[in-house]
């Protein structure tokens, strides 16, 4: 079963030391920065590793903006982390068109490549 994404804070003194140095990032692609407070002194993060950098907390702290998607607003509660990981998982999918063109040309290897992709979304980002 895949890794549930922990709702964590992350001070920008740190920073350098989860992802690098802007000479030399490390990535982290299980690490996603969905707000930050309005001095960018700390950062709400998603992340599917506990790293030490991170500070895992149990709800939405006050203070943070919601930085993700700004076409959704600023506000950043708890409704709103479901729905960032609801999107984080729906672009993990693969197009649907692999799989359609997989039926009309009837190659089973393709259509089982495309389930299986489904699949590892699924596990990646579980319910």
């Amino acid at each position: 079963m895949g890794a549930i994404m922990i709702l964590c804070t992350l001070n920008s003194s740190q920073s350098s030391a989860l992802f690098g140095t802007p000479e030399a990032r490390t990535p982290k692609p299980d690490v996603v920065i969905i707000g930050q407070t309005p001095d960018c002194s700390q950062f709400l993060v998603l992340s599917k590793t506990a790293y030490p950098e991170l500070v895992p907390v149990n709800e939405v702290p006050a203070g943070f903006d919601f930085t993700y998607c700004q076409q959704w607003g600023l506000t950043i509660n708890a409704d709103v982390v479901v729905r960032v990981v609801q999107d984080l998982r729906a672009k993990a999918y693969p197009p649907m068109s692999d799989y359609l063109d997989g039926i009309v040309k009837n190659d089973t290897a393709q259509i089982q490549t495309y389930l299986s992709a489904c699949l590892a979304v699924k596990q990646a980002y579980p319910k």
